[in-house]
């Protein structure tokens, strides 16, 4: 398992990989691991993960320059996902005992109840994107209802992998309540047939998804599917237009485009459009691209060279059908997998640009002629993660980012983004299930009626 710097194209470390025997008696282990574990109380959980959340912030420098160098993240974006990290953690030292204490129901029993109790071990299949985020988002809820853990990350992220998972056994968690898994995804399947793991928890692509859903499901085993997206943000020709290509270009350009949840088709009145593009043409000509172990870096590599060659071949078809690049669109010149801040215009049903999701730094400009072709053309897409809509007029967002947009979240006038207090997930093709808040922890525990007579 060897992890190539996307910054360099140079091998950074090479990590042996578990053998099926060794698998086997880790998840053992954290099966045995797990029946004392789920007797504890959430007071001793709960301080286990306040540590958890200081060993974050306090090796958080630490954390960032890995996943730059495994994954190209630039280090202030990395410091700023393990501080996300830490504050999951937070939120669910202090508020899982509430969302899953008992809810009394009137019968006419002397009392009766609905328990949460856990139910053993979660498999997590995790994406390189946010090697940390995606896998404490899973692991926080996780632990704190007495689950216990093992995680298959991606493969060029071992180095985050195995560094999460000395987290909790630097907090005090016991050793073997969360392990890693260092195995390729055909590896996935037999962990799933294990007897021992009894859910499973992917983010990733939707083939991945369908891949691992059809195996749970022969197993008849619980999953939540986080998967892609095409997200739309729709600019009505009311929006402050300076807002909006603002919010739009920060979102696009998070973790280098490289974001289930970053804008990428941006639906545009015509009466708004020369606008909306001359604004955000402006903020993405303001990126850095660079090293992303420098502090002024805003756009690293891409994660490895074959996911920017994909990148630029949609962008290329995209353009022989008719779109039109205002910026970027050409792979530099020298070492490294990176791509530079894109802007498309005139993109169309038919082209990559509109009918894919494009996963790096590439902005596709949709025009349309009024609010109803906007919402139209939004809802045009397998997928149904995120979506946003940008007006003045506040009841008006409210109504379509409720009524219309077909997504698991619908932002007004912001950018969307994951926040542990909100249940986060998506609808169609980008999956189903729900993590984070009060949800996200009731996915993942056994939800039983007690009827005493």
């Amino acid at each position: 398992m060897d992890v190539i710097n996307p910054t360099t194209g140079a091998l950074e470390k090479s990590y042996t990989e578990h053998s099926p025997q060794d698998v086997t008696q880790i998840i053992e282990t954290v099966h045995t691991t797990y029946q004392d574990w789920k007797r504890t109380s959430f007071a001793h959980r709960s301080r286990l993960m306040k540590n958890a959340a200081r060993v974050l912030r306090e090796k958080a420098q630490d954390y960032a320059e890995l996943m730059a160098v495994e994954m190209g993240k630039p280090v202030k974006e990395g410091r700023a996902e393990v501080e996300k990290c830490a504050w999951v953690c937070d939120y669910y030292a202090d508020n899982a005992e509430g969302f899953l204490s008992h809810d009394i129901i009137l019968t006419e029993a002397r009392k009766s109840f609905i328990a949460y109790r856990p139910i053993g071990i979660v498999l997590a299949v995790m994406p390189w994107n946010f090697p940390f985020w995606q896998v404490l988002r899973f692991a926080a809820p996780a632990l704190m209802a007495g689950n216990g853990g093992v995680l298959k990350h991606a493969s060029n992220v071992p180095g985050s992998a195995l560094a999460i998972e000395d987290v909790f056994r630097q907090a005090g968690f016991p050793d073997h309540i969360f392990r890693t898994l260092l195995i390729g995804s055909r590896q996935v399947a037999s962990v799933i047939e294990n007897p021992l793991v009894k859910a499973v928890t992917l983010t990733g692509s939707t083939p991945a998804g369908k891949a691992v859903a059809s195996k749970a499901g022969e197993m008849l085993k619980k999953t939540v599917l986080e998967l892609g997206g095409s997200d739309p943000y729709v600019v009505l020709e009311d929006a402050d237009v300076a807002l909006a290509a603002t919010t739009c270009s920060i979102s696009r350009m998070i973790n280098g485009g490289q974001s289930c949840i970053a804008a990428k088709r941006f639906v545009v009145v015509e009466s708004v459009r020369a606008e909306f593009e001359r604004l955000l043409l402006e903020r993405m000509q303001t990126v850095v691209m660079g090293d992303p172990l420098k502090e002024e870096t805003t756009l690293g590599p891409q994660a490895r060279e074959d996911l920017r060659d994909e990148l630029h071949a949609q962008v290329e078809k995209s353009i022989e059908k008719g779109a039109k690049v205002l910026i970027g669109g050409e792979i530099p010149e020298g070492p490294g997998a990176f791509y530079p801040a894109t802007v498309l215009t005139d993109v169309s049903k038919g082209m990559p640009a509109y009918d894919e999701e494009l996963f790096g730094p590439v902005a596709a400009i949709i025009p349309v002629k009024d609010e109803a072709e906007a919402i139209k053309v939004a809802n045009d897409t397998i997928f149904g993660l995120g979506s946003a809509v940008f007006t003045r007029d506040v009841e008006k967002g409210e109504r379509i980012a409720t009524e219309e947009l077909e997504a698991g979240a619908a932002f007004v006038n912001a950018y969307v983004k994951s926040d542990p207090r909100l249940p986060f997930g998506g609808i169609k093709e980008s999956g189903y299930g729900r993590e984070l808040a009060a949800n996200g922890i009731r996915e993942f525990v056994n939800i039983k009626t007690v009827y005493i007579k």
